[in-house]
């Protein structure tokens, strides 16, 4: 098991903030609209260095959404701001109608997404978020892993002409990818080769799946180890590759196991070539409040709960 180390955590909502601060600095086009959550976005740079390019839309996400799709009109590049919740749920219609079904080139920025939003409780904590964005059309969903991760996903959707989900949260998490990395839409990435299981995790499950890794190397079982930042398009050809030589797969998120990324590779899988497929996410319920490890723990989306899909999917190879 190759080993992975961290020298701090952060959050990966300020990853944004930075990611978008780089924008600012360096893409003319780019311009940020927020929800009246400037501090909980991290948005507060790009406001103070570009202030002609910043609007502060108020409790208003629809009417959000409605000038972003407005301002790509006239070439230019937004990025919205809100709670996952608020820049999802509430405001479906516009973006099915205003951004997805014509392609406009918005970037959806979701922030305190899923459970570990913690304390806020089951109407913050939006997990099916991932399963509304990826349904419409045109529409590419992100959910990086880390700091460093999701700042170059930031950067990088800026480039990608067409609607962008990009998912991420509040809470401190290991930053272990490298800062230099490029971003690459669309494209999984390996963490760690192994013969008797693929482990697919996304967003905060990542580090959950290394730590699952590193003790079922003990148990003397090889987990191959891939890190799907980019839900749609998902990388077909690497989950394939992979289940070709393991033949069986756990799919780890911080997301309802209706519609996220489990639905979609057990979608490809049975396309393609059916395999026994564990899933670690949230099994059809709403959230509640209390600490982001609590409630990890109590929805069965810890290291734990993926060694026991490992060992429960090999015994059924």
């Amino acid at each position: 098991m190759k080993k992975y180390t961290y020298t701090e955590k952060k959050d990966t909502r300020s990853g944004f903030g930075a990611g978008l601060q780089h924008l600012g600095q360096t893409n003319p086009n780019v311009v940020a609209l927020c929800a009246d959550l400037i501090g909980s976005l991290k948005m507060d740079a790009f406001k103070a260095e570009n202030p002609e390019r910043f609007f502060q839309v108020g409790i208003a996400e629809a009417n959000m959404i409605g000038i972003a799709a407005g301002l790509t009109i006239g070439g230019k590049i937004p990025f919205t701001g809100t709670f996952a919740n608020f820049s999802t749920g509430r405001v479906y219609d516009q973006i099915r109608q205003s951004v997805a079904y014509s392609g406009k080139n918005v970037k959806i920025c979701a922030s305190h997404a899923g459970l570990t939003l913690g304390e806020d409780g089951a109407t913050h904590q939006i997990l099916e978020d991932i399963g509304l964005m990826k349904m419409l059309p045109h529409m590419c969903v992100i959910n990086p892993c880390d700091y460093n991760q999701t700042k170059a996903a930031t950067i990088a959707i800026a480039d990608y002409e067409g609607p962008v989900y990009l998912r991420f949260g509040r809470p401190t998490v290991p930053n272990f990818t490298p800062a230099d990395q490029k971003f690459e839409i669309g494209k999984a990435v390996m963490l760690n080769e192994g013969t008797d299981v693929t482990i697919i995790a996304t967003g905060h499950l990542v580090w959950k799946a290394i730590e699952a890794g590193e003790k079922l190397a003990e148990q003397g079982i090889s987990a191959e180890i891939i890190n799907i930042h980019t839900i749609k398009p998902l990388d077909n050809e690497a989950i394939l590759k992979s289940i070709a030589k393991t033949k069986c797969v756990v799919t780890a998120e911080e997301h309802q196991m209706n519609g996220g990324l489990g639905d979609s590779v057990a979608q490809l899988l049975s396309r393609h070539t059916p395999t026994p497929q564990e899933f670690v996410a949230v099994d059809d319920s709403f959230g509640e409040s209390g600490t982001p490890d609590e409630l990890m723990t109590k929805y069965k989306l810890d290291t734990i709960d993926i060694i026991n899909a490992v060992n429960k999917v090999i015994k059924r190879k």
